[in-house]
């Protein structure tokens, strides 16, 4: 037995004292993997950073974690009672973690040899000679390309799915008894994902560790555990093996996880959320289950498609990779090459593809954010590639954003208050006297409470941020709004309700949505129509129905197949 934690407690002091989680218990064998699954706040993390002694001193301890021959205590290996072993440092030698967003965990101002070749050195007795061989030989074993120039670039010059290799590297370099992965793969490509997980699992068994896998997605956990717990509020709700579990779900909110998850067979009908399941702490069984379908939901009703809203004829954004000696442009990276599209006024277009692909580039060149190198955007007759910054004031109350990230794109300086009656000023909206009964308007419609008007970002959930993000979108109230990756970072029960949100607001108030995503199966779900884009082209588009189960263009094959559960 690698690990074994029994009745682990863990408990945070002060006015107003609570039990992030409670006497969760498990074990992993050499060898296998356990997924922990759960909503943000089921305690996943905790019970991670517990594992690895790093929880914060405002958390107390209580249970046991067991190692191998050590026994951890809230920030410290100690030996197993009688052992004459010295204290060793766990972390890093005999248990590696590899963390959720790998930008943060990397330090931006160290090469990433530097930092690879330094956490080796820590643990292991050779020189530096030889350590700098071995990070190469490690970046090479992770599959990054040409791993002597990648030693010597920074975090910044990396993609996210390579810094993430990097970060694989780090925890697996000493061969750690214990590999955590907390999240590794949420805000990557479904086919950077499918990568990822595939060399995680090639690495664990070449070294033999085991693994603890971290996620909110039942469907991706299927597709690298062999035991999963699944966690709510604290509590270990289910543990088995993952394929019973899987197949046969006895908790509601195990039911729940699995049904929230964009699938083919649910479209065109309303997406279940874990508030369907779950009621006051009682379970409850929800008859739109996706597992136990009796009856089916009612189904959403699309409206005939009218007239083009916009339209997008051979649109190029280029940036200029290199200049002649009188600063003219000799060569260009082509983002977006030759582009053309019809989006029609209360359709939905899904825009997919992975990171690279030229997606978010194409959508701020839609809404002035980037200038188009040639082509036309035509936007209720006018033509936004040629239209001055000056007269794209107007444009932007019919034309509005939704970013990935709402905690970066949200002052953290300003209530959600004066966030909201911000545009509403400057555009003259409301009169000043109506400011605040429209805020509240807006709140109401995205089923945010009221008192969330004199509250600030960080008081927020990501689910919550990501309706904030949409009430200020709707402030200027848009004919057409677009959404990039909106909720890929959300958990599948959080990004159930912002989906339904969505459809709701679009069905009430006739919006038009062209919705970015590298998430096929939610952009399935969502979209009537689909446009595949790789290398700054569109390989691929029509009916999102017959793009996803009868892919024509082999770029899109792949995107298919990469995606959990289908």
């Amino acid at each position: 037995m690698v690990l074994s934690v029994y009745n682990l407690t863990v408990r945070f002091d002060g006015e107003k004292p609570f039990t992030a989680v409670n006497a969760v218990s498990f074990t992993i064998e050499q060898g296998k993997t356990l997924a922990i699954v759960g909503e943000s706040g089921s305690g996943k993390s905790l019970t991670a950073l517990a594992v690895m002694g790093l929880l914060p001193k405002s958390a107390s301890l209580t249970g046991e974690i067991s190692l191998h021959s050590l026994v951890i205590t809230k920030n410290e290996a100690i030996p197993i009672p009688n052992s004459q072993s010295p204290i060793p440092i766990i972390r890093g030698k005999d248990a590696g973690m590899v963390f959720q967003e790998p930008m943060s965990s990397l330090n931006p101002v160290m090469s990433i040899g530097k930092q690879l070749k330094e956490a080796i050195l820590i643990h292991q007795k050779i020189s530096r000679s030889a350590g700098k061989q071995l990070a190469i030989d490690w970046l090479r074993k992770v599959q990054l390309p040409n791993p002597e120039k990648i030693y010597a670039r920074y975090p910044h010059q990396l993609s996210g799915g390579q810094k993430q290799r990097v970060m694989i590297a780090m925890a697996m370099c000493n061969h750690p008894a214990l590999l955590i992965a907390d999240e590794p793969t949420t805000s990557l490509d479904v086919t950077v994902q499918q990568e990822i997980i595939r060399l995680m699992h090639y690495l664990q068994q070449e070294h033999r560790s085991a693994m603890i896998f971290i996620t909110h997605d039942l469907n991706l956990a299927a597709t690298i555990a062999d035991d999963v717990l699944v966690m709510y509020k604290g509590e270990m709700i289910e543990y088995g093996q993952c394929d019973k579990v899987m197949k046969h779900p006895q908790h509601p909110y195990t039911k729940a996880l699995l049904a929230c998850k964009p699938s083919p067979q649910q479209k065109g009908h309303r997406l279940p959320v874990v508030a369907d399941f779950m009621e006051d702490g009682e379970t409850k069984i929800n008859k739109t289950n996706s597992i136990n379908p009796q009856p089916a939901p009612t189904p959403i009703i699309q409206s005939p498609l009218p007239a083009p809203l916009l339209t997008v004829k051979n649109l190029r954004v280029w940036f200029t990779e290199n200049k002649s000696m009188l600063g003219k442009p000799i060569s260009y990276f082509k983002a977006v090459d030759d582009v053309s599209f019809i989006l029609n006024k209360g359709e939905t277009l899904g825009l997919v593809g992975e990171s690279g692909s030229g997606k978010s580039t194409l959508s701020r060149s839609l809404v002035g954010l980037i200038p188009a190198h040639d082509g036309e955007i035509w936007f209720n007759g006018e033509d936004l590639a040629k239209l001055p910054i000056r007269g794209w004031s107007c444009v932007r109350r019919k034309i509005q954003m939704i970013f990935q990230d709402p905690y970066s794109s949200l002052n953290p300086r300003m209530t959600i208050g004066d966030m909201l009656a911000e545009p509403l000023m400057v555009h003259n909206v409301v009169p000043r006297n109506e400011l605040q009964k429209e805020a509240l308007r807006l709140l109401d419609l995205v089923q945010l409470p009221a008192g969330s008007m004199h509250r600030y970002p960080h008081q927020f959930s990501g689910g919550q941020r990501q309706r904030i993000g949409i009430a200020r979108a709707l402030a200027l109230r848009p004919q057409l709004l677009v959404c990039d990756e909106s909720v890929s970072a959300l958990d599948v029960s959080i990004q159930a309700q912002i989906l339904n949100l969505l459809k709701d607001l679009q069905q009430e108030f006739g919006l038009t949505y062209l919705f970015i995503s590298h998430d096929l199966s939610v952009v399935h779900y969502f979209s009537d129509r689909v446009m595949v884009m790789h290398a700054g082209k569109i390989v691929e588009s029509g009916d999102a129905e017959q793009v996803l189960k009868q892919p024509k263009d082999e770029y899109t094959k792949r995107l298919v197949a990469a995606m959990p559960g289908v």
